[in-house]
């Protein structure tokens, strides 16, 4: 099976990154920049093709790397992530040992401060569990996406009006459009910590933002999973606020993710009655 890897970049120098991040397959890289422009080289006998843009937003940098890949298989990453030399191999072979997989998330070897997951067992990710997965760790199924018509949301993460979830809201759409996703054990690569660029501290726009994300990934039930992410995290979150104010900043978020999704609903109303 053919694997491309999809990066996502920021300022950086594209020409030198294949080599920065061990690259041992196909990729496509999109960089945000200042400037516009395509480059093409061979790295170790494979096409790097790389993207240069102006516009900011992770979303709008995935989805321009997932419109130009055009291999069976794609791996998201990120810039600061180094391949292990059998990356490819542990991609393929989970892929060919489970056939209906259409994604399937894998390990990378990351800071203890941004590890959310890591696989001891292969199995189904469900709806329960999907949330813990980050982009840069997952692998799909190319004509999967395309045929169940699966994106990245321009509105959540670094970039973006609201601050993360994407990751989380991509993997809740493949759920939502019958996607069979999968968990591996494999190890793929290590992540170079970096400070994060949309972290400013546990604030009112963090607890705010993830109440938005929030109504979109519970609907109904967003106001309950807010308080089980605030009690199951309250060691890390509450240092400098109290449970009920940083509850009150998320439903306030819930709020503001019901309005908009109201507006959005009266516009595309009016639209039709025109």
């Amino acid at each position: 099976m053919r694997l491309q890897v999809l990066v996502a970049a920021v300022n950086q120098d594209v020409s030198r990154l294949a080599e920065k991040m061990n690259l041992q397959t196909e990729a496509v890289i999109v960089n945000q920049c200042d400037h516009f422009a395509y480059q093409e080289y061979s790295h170790r006998g494979r096409t790097i093709r790389c993207f240069s843009m102006a516009e900011r937003g992770v979303g709008l940098n995935r989805n321009t790397a997932l419109m130009h890949a055009d291999g069976e298989l794609c791996l998201f990453s990120d810039e600061d992530i180094v391949f292990y030399p059998e990356y490819e191999k542990m991609v393929c072979s989970a892929f060919e040992q489970n056939e209906d997989a259409d994604v399937i998330s894998f390990n990378f070897k990351v800071d203890p401060r941004r590890a959310t997951y890591y696989n001891r067992k292969q199995g189904r990710i469900r709806w329960y569990n999907y949330g813990r997965y980050p982009t840069y760790a997952v692998a799909a199924r190319i004509e999967s996406l395309r045929r169940a018509n699966v994106s990245f949301s321009l509105l959540f993460g670094g970039g973006a009006r609201y601050s993360n979830g994407e990751d989380s809201l991509f993997l809740h759409d493949c759920l939502k459009k019958g996607l069979h996703l999968y968990r591996a054990t494999a190890e793929l690569g290590e992540e170079v910590y970096r400070e994060s660029t949309w972290f400013q501290g546990y604030n009112r726009k963090f607890f705010t933002d993830r109440g938005v994300l929030y109504h979109h990934l519970y609907g109904s039930l967003a106001k309950l999973f807010s308080l089980r992410f605030l009690y199951a995290h309250r060691g890390e979150l509450l240092k400098e606020t109290s449970l009920k104010s940083a509850y009150g900043m998320m439903k306030q978020g819930i709020r503001e993710g019901k309005d908009r999704n109201g507006l959005q609903g009266e516009s595309f109303r009016k639209q039709e009655r025109l």
